[in-house]
């Protein structure tokens, strides 16, 4: 896990990570953007119809509000998450044979499978984030369940993604899953950080690059 870390903060602020973010940022920006704005009434709506079974009007209020907010911020990330599936192909290829040059690529990721399964996983955050959004208030533990359910979003496309590109035998990728919750859940952190939020889901694989081949320097 040590040399994860170590290797994966090597790479988060190089340059060819930095300007791939830049460009996803701006990407997600203005598709989520265009979303929130078009469905923003809609959002609103839904928002504080969920919140009508709450006896007091301020609570409401103050509710939505924040749910709304929330709402809108997993919308962006999850824009973020999506764009870094379809387009980090290039970037992992790049980071591999910098710190693996004898590992070879033996496939690539479906656009269609990597879409599904991000729209599957943002799908199931939102849910549980309307579920469970009352635990957001709770010091500590909603910052526990914001970071698990940022980690759902996550784990699964990382891992389909960045293990297609370099792993074939489906026992290997099994035993690969192994610590990816983990894995996630730390790349989830940067979610809650400003700024360090734009790095998060490439980070995760990153991570999960490193995990799955790290073996290869031995």
């Amino acid at each position: 896990m040590k040399h994860i870390l170590s290797k994966g903060m090597q790479d988060i602020f190089s340059k060819e990570v930095i300007l791939f973010v830049l460009k996803i940022t701006a990407i997600s920006l203005l598709t989520s953007g265009v979303f929130i704005w078009y469905f923003w009434g809609s959002i609103a709506s839904f928002i504080t119809a969920y919140l009508s079974w709450i006896p007091w009007k301020w609570l409401q209020t103050s509710g939505a509000n924040v749910m709304t907010f929330g709402v809108s911020y997993m919308l962006f990330i999850i824009s973020i998450s999506l764009f870094t599936s379809l387009y980090s192909e290039k970037l992992l290829i790049l980071l591999a044979k910098k710190h693996y040059p004898l590992v070879e690529v033996v496939g690539y990721p479906s656009i269609t499978t990597s879409l599904l399964l991000t729209l599957k996983a943002s799908m199931i955050t939102l849910f549980l984030f309307m579920f469970l959004f009352v635990f957001l208030f709770i010091p500590i533990v909603g910052q526990v369940v914001l970071v698990y359910l940022w980690s759902i979003l996550l784990r699964e496309p990382t891992l389909y993604d960045v293990g297609t590109l370099f792993i074939s035998d489906k026992k290997k990728k099994k035993e690969k899953r192994k610590k990816t919750r983990l894995l996630a859940m730390i790349a989830s952190l940067f979610n809650a950080i400003p700024l360090l939020n734009l790095f998060a889901a490439v980070f995760a694989q990153i991570l999960f690059l490193h995990h799955i081949l790290g073996k290869e320097e031995n």
